[in-house]
């Protein structure tokens, strides 16, 4: 009787890598988390040695080849996915690393964004990457910096690596970068052509050599597990590895996502919003990159709020110190009480209206200088009137980055995330964005694609039978009474912003917080 063939879905996260092997029925067999910290050496940075997600790799998967007890030999494939990095790793030209990866959430590259904003033809550069907006966040700007403040590091790097595929170098010896990775980079990727833009980079004032050379799909084996790795690793030497790409990409894979049109937010402390589509979708201001599948032929137009659910955790930090003491004494969870108590406030929360921006805003707002707001508070709000108006606010969040696409989305949105374990909260996403809802059975992280993505790298697995994982649930429909509520409050909600900007800027510059 032929043995059951195994996959491995590895994700190196901003504070943690996990590992998961599954077989090829779906079935979830073992896992690993292996955690760290984020290096925050001044205020707006935000950084990490490669060699601490390359440990935790190793470490998880080792773990959990461990813990599933499963034939190694059995294990067709390993991939790999990370969180978006920046600048990406600087490495010398023995591929060490010259100095810490300045990752996603790093803010420190105001200057050279001025910089591209008055010497880069900002016209050129929507109409080559697909990025209209020029801001730290996006790694080109990164790299400048580095070469701007660190001029003998950036004498010493030979180029820059993704975390995920520096990881992949590490374990295979074959050097090349994903075209999500590539792409998340922004202006000085050719999203038209799917390669550098030499255009662009000279412009800059940087050398196409300094980036990877080979460019892989996610369905394409990047490289085979090294005699070295393989004993670090406790799989067998010449196991094929892939690069699943930036890790929201692979959770969209991870979600059924194999297709065109269709819309997925994962909301945890962030929300990661995104439509694939055939061509990219320009001037609404959105993240544009490849799709991981299919990577020449999809692309992911992404958007979503700095600080979804983490207004929410504020919340209930700062007042909900009842709600987390019941918890601390073993009661329910804070958050569970918190949605007990708000659960019979109205739509629009009594004349409540939150604006999000917690920490500045990212894609469609683009706005370090958008702050937080409540609006409409008088002595008869209650707490959970306040906790309503909060959740709500996420809600409005979402469906300005929906209307961000100027398409229509189908039949459904999907919702993942922690938001997922409250159904109040879900029938609300449905309520304010008039969409039908659907959410995953289990956690569908982008591990999950990641196994799928290496299945199909191997031939280990098709797409039509990676679809048949039964992995969302049933549809939660709109209200239309409910909608047509916060229609009238979404409207308030848009223009609270806009007309507040010009207060927001002041403030900013009255307490000194950029």
């Amino acid at each position: 009787m032929k043995s059951m063939d195994y996959l491995i879905g590895t994700d190196i996260g901003t504070s943690g890598t996990k590992s998961i092997l599954m077989n090829t029925k779906g079935e979830l067999i073992a896992q690993d988390l292996e955690e760290y910290d984020v290096l925050t050496p001044h205020p707006l940075w935000a950084e990490q040695w490669p060699d601490v997600w390359l440990k935790a790799v190793k470490d998880s998967i080792r773990k959990t080849v461990a813990k599933s007890k499963v034939n190694p030999a059995d294990i067709k494939g390993i991939g790999i996915s990370g969180l978006y990095g920046g600048s990406g790793i600087p490495v010398d030209d023995k591929m060490e690393p010259v100095r810490p990866d300045l990752i996603w959430m790093d803010r420190r590259a105001a200057e050279e964004t001025e910089w591209v904003k008055r010497h880069v033809d900002t016209d050129r550069l929507r109409e080559i990457t697909g990025n209209e907006v020029v801001d730290p966040y996006y790694g080109y700007t990164k790299v400048l910096w580095i070469k701007n403040h660190e001029p003998e590091n950036w004498r010493r790097t030979k180029m820059f690596l993704p975390p995920n595929n520096y990881v992949i170098y590490k374990l295979t010896g074959k050097v090349s970068i994903d075209y999500s990775a590539a792409g998340n980079i922004g202006g000085f990727y050719d999203i038209n052509k799917g390669t550098w833009s030499k255009e662009m980079m000279d412009a800059m004032g940087v050398p196409v050599d300094k980036m990877p050379e080979k460019f892989v799909d996610a369905t394409e084996i990047a490289g085979l597990i090294t005699k070295e790795a393989a004993q670090e690793l406790g799989v067998p030497a010449g196991t094929p590895v892939i690069a699943g790409g930036v890790d929201v990409g692979a959770a969209n894979i991870g979600m059924g996502v194999f297709q065109p049109g269709r819309y997925v937010a994962a909301i945890g402390s962030s929300m990661n919003a995104a439509l694939v589509s055939e061509e990219p979708i320009k001037g609404k201001g959105l993240i544009v990159w490849p799709y991981p599948y299919k990577s020449r032929q999809l692309v992911y137009n992404f958007s979503g709020s700095a600080t979804a659910g983490a207004i929410t955790k504020w919340f209930r930090d700062n007042f909900g110190l009842l709600e987390k003491g019941v918890q601390e004494s073993g009661g329910d969870n804070a958050y569970v009480t918190l949605g007990k108590e708000a659960h019979n406030v109205p739509a629009g929360s009594r004349g409540l209206v939150v604006l999000p921006y917690f920490m500045g805003e990212r894609a469609p707002v683009w706005n370090s200088n958008a702050k937080g707001l409540v609006f409409g508070l008088s002595l008869v709000h209650t707490k959970a009137d306040l906790f309503h108006a909060f959740q709500e606010a996420v809600c409005y969040a979402l469906r300005h980055s929906i209307e961000s696409t100027g398409r229509d989305l189908g039949d459904y949105i999907v919702i993942a995330g922690g938001v997922t374990n409250s159904p109040d909260w879900v029938q609300m996403f449905a309520d304010v964005t008039g969409y039908a809802v659907r959410t995953p059975i289990d956690d569908a992280e982008a591990n999950l694609g990641d196994v799928m993505l290496a299945g199909l790298a191997t031939g280990t697995l098709t797409v039509d039978e990676v679809q048949k994982w039964q992995v969302l649930g049933e549809k939660v429909e709109p209200r239309r009474e409910q909608h047509e509520v916060y229609n009238r409050y979404y409207r308030l909600y848009r223009n609270l912003y806009n007309d507040l900007g010009s207060d927001m800027k002041e403030l900013s510059e009255l307490t000194n917080i950029q």
